[in-house]
């Protein structure tokens, strides 16, 4: 199984620029990571010029995770089913550049926690296959009640059956707006961790400053360990298992993501080449 880490986007992580208060450049971020999510296409779909200008600075194994529109993932409720496969066709032939090439790595739906196990949402996911044909496809679901017992079984048969990667989240778990932990091999070539932290405080904070309180965490080594045994145990194995931090709002997912590789003992290899250091010669 090869195990591949990420982050989401590339500018904020000065950790991996020796410390430098600057944005990272796409580049840069390649020459330690061989994947990264973005969440751009969530909001606005890019020109696709912009998509072959992130091809230019990477090599050509890197790979990128990019989000569904959030028409695509119904955060507005009732829309039309006509409006909804254009969206699907627009979405397609902007993503081109990274089919032709193969660095899509899979399209990230994040549903809304209102999206729940009820016919009418499981019947849409039918329908987001239908869409985008054989394109990889990623789920997170943030309502329980797609796992309670009696449902998560039938949700990895059908997330087997469509051929979903089925992401399993870290997250605080003991909230009404979250989900457990749970790592399953839904697709046999790609499985997915996404770890957003574990500030239970942040996680429930509704104010203005939510986005910046709700992924401030950094986890301990003990926590690293724990996720590199259950990572090592997952059965059966897929070809590949990607681990997406997401705990980002004190700068923490960069150094977190290093400690995994480096206690897992994992070594990156097709990176951007490295950029010659300065020398200090004073």
């Amino acid at each position: 199984m090869k195990i591949t880490m990420g982050l989401t986007t590339w500018t904020e992580h000065p950790a991996l620029i020796n410390g430098e208060q600057r944005p990272v450049t796409l580049n840069e971020y390649a020459q330690h990571m061989p994947t990264v999510e973005i969440d751009t296409f969530f909001y606005a779909l890019p020109q696709m010029s912009t998509i072959q200008n992130w091809l230019s600075q990477v090599p050509s194994e890197f790979q990128f995770i990019i989000k569904a529109h959030q028409g695509m993932t119904l955060h507005q409720r009732n829309q039309e089913k006509g409006e909804l496969a254009l969206l699907f066709q627009q979405y397609r032939r902007t993503i081109a550049p990274l089919i032709a090439t193969g660095q899509l790595k899979t399209i990230l739906f994040q549903f809304p926690p209102y999206f729940d196990a009820e016919v009418k949402d499981i019947e849409y996911l039918k329908l987001v296959r239908d869409w985008l044909g054989d394109l990889p496809i990623a789920i997170e679901l943030r309502n329980n009640s797609w796992y309670r017992p009696g449902v998560v079984d039938s949700l990895v048969s059908y997330c087997q059956d469509l051929q979903f990667t089925l992401v399993a989240a870290d997250e605080p778990h003991d909230t009404v707006t979250s989900v457990p932990f749970y790592l399953a091999t839904t697709n046999p070539k790609l499985a997915m961790i996404r770890l957003h932290g574990r500030n239970r405080k942040g996680w429930d904070n509704a104010g203005k400053e939510w986005r910046k309180t709700r992924t401030l965490y950094r986890y301990t080594q003990e926590e690293l360990a724990g996720f590199a045994q259950k990572i090592n145990q997952v059965n059966p194995q897929p070809q590949e298992l990607c681990v997406i931090f997401n705990n980002n709002s004190g700068g923490d997912a960069a150094p977190n993501a290093l400690q995994l590789q480096k206690l897992m003992g994992i070594k990156f290899s097709d990176l951007a080449p490295r950029d010659p250091q300065q020398l200090d010669l004073f």
